[in-house]
């Protein structure tokens, strides 16, 4: 597939630049909207980066914003980041980040718990906490402390969750629906959403999700899905892209999966796919970590036709989505409308056809098949899939027609324009 869409690639569209103004000073100031998140660039977690954007068009838009997270803990090359610095007017505070096992639940969950607690001490200031404290579900019990606060000091919050727990825990397996830590979870959710402001979620399954379990908080509850920015990734044609072509992808039709792969994605029936166009000369790239992987290294141990790469740096980012044909995104069976696959707006902006593997009623095959940008097929169904992937081989001109499809997409509905408006009717801060 060649895109005729524009290939130059503005790499860094809005440049951080750090203050030289004392430290000291900085952290008297009080802004409007203070953000508590664990992941914060330079970590590549998908979380931290679109914070970083929203705090960033926020603050471009005249709110004053203060981000209080961790050190790079997640994704990383870099271990150390300055404690406190001001980057494209986001005044940013870190805290020291645990590091066990980040990759486990177990892990994720010590972490979370640890770096969660710090929050509950350092936000006692006033200055880091703002006028009104933004908190995101990553680590999923960190509103906790907004509401804690709130109780105590009367303090406004506002929650963004990003995945629904204790559900995806349960759904997942790793407790009883029953369980005493699954009680006490929705025991606090139903405590902490009730004292918000505001819940933002990510997608109307999970907003009807949460009102179904909490019916009177339905007024408060507001879907901003997710972005990607097309001024810094767009379609890129692989005979220009040095990805494609350090990692001989240019010579082949190539399917790219591109993030984390882990518990919640079937890897499953793309594993089974991937079997079946063993004799198509078709190269499966997978870019990132994740339970997953694990699993389809193990299934594809003798396909010479299946690439495995590490997280790509933000800056790769153009050119690692743009360097295929067509991009996959899958969720488990039972797992729609509890999560929401951020990756799935990167691959929009890239300009490919979309291929989501997930049930019939996911709120991602309405986008893709009444949009024409791609296909959805259900769990379990890989002989479709990869059908899907041959049709789309044979015939380049509809590859193309659907990824400018995709691409408008996301021009009309998923921009970060679009999610910072959103953002400030949710929070009460639009003009």
């Amino acid at each position: 597939m060649t895109p005729k869409m524009v290939a130059a690639v503005d790499l860094n569209p809005h440049p951080r630049v750090d203050t030289a103004q004392p430290v000291a000073s900085i952290w008297q100031m009080s802004p409007s909207l203070a953000i508590v998140t664990q992941f914060y660039p330079p970590d590549f977690a998908a979380t931290g980066q679109f914070i970083a954007e929203l705090a960033e068009e926020l603050a471009a838009r005249s709110v004053p914003v203060r981000v209080f997270t961790g050190q790079p803990g997640y994704a990383y090359t870099q271990t150390n980041a300055p404690r406190e610095e001001i980057q494209s007017g986001v005044l940013i505070q870190r805290t020291a980040s645990a590091q066990y096992v980040p990759q486990r639940i177990r892990g994720k969950l010590i972490n979370g718990l640890i770096y969660s607690l710090r929050c509950a001490i350092k936000l006692r200031r006033p200055p880091v906490r703002g006028a009104h404290t933004l908190y995101t579900s990553a680590p999923p019990f960190l509103p906790v402390v907004g509401w804690f606060y709130h109780k105590v000091l009367g303090h406004p919050y506002s929650c963004i969750v990003y995945d629904i727990y204790p559900d995806v825990a349960v759904r997942l397996g790793v407790v009883g629906a029953r369980h005493p830590l699954t009680r006490l979870w929705d025991f606090f959710n139903a405590r902490v959403w009730r004292r918000a402001s505001a819940i933002v979620v990510l997608s109307e399954p999970m907003r009807r999700l949460v009102c179904q379990k909490h019916p009177d908080l339905a007024a408060k509850v507001f879907v901003v899905p997710s972005w990607a920015n097309p001024d810094a990734i767009r379609p890129l044609p692989k005979s220009q892209n040095w990805f494609a072509q350090k990692h001989h992808l240019d010579r082949r039709f190539t399917v790219l999966y591109s993030g984390n792969l882990g518990r919640c994605h079937d890897a499953e029936t793309l594993a089974a796919a991937i079997g079946l166009l063993a004799d198509a000369n078709m190269q499966f790239v997978f870019v990132g970590n994740g339970a997953g992987y694990q699993a389809l290294q193990k299934a594809s141990a003798n396909c010479p036709h299946v690439l495995f790469l590490p997280y790509q740096a933000p800056e790769v980012l153009p050119y690692s989505l743009t360097a295929c044909d067509v991009s996959v995104v899958s969720l488990c069976y039972n797992m729609g409308d509890v999560v929401a696959p951020s990756k799935f707006y990167g691959m929009l902006a890239a300009g490919r056809p979309v291929v989501a593997i997930c049930r019939d009623d996911c709120y991602l095959k309405p986008l893709l098949e009444e949009n024409q940008c791609g296909r959805a097929f259900a769990n379990g169904d890989a002989a479709g899939l990869a059908a899907f992937l041959r049709s789309l081989q044979a015939d380049p001109a509809l590859a193309e027609a659907m990824g400018q499809r995709a691409l408008q997409l996301l021009l009309d509905r998923f921009t970060l324009q679009h999610a910072a408006q959103g953002y400030l009717q949710a929070l009460g801060l639009a003009r």
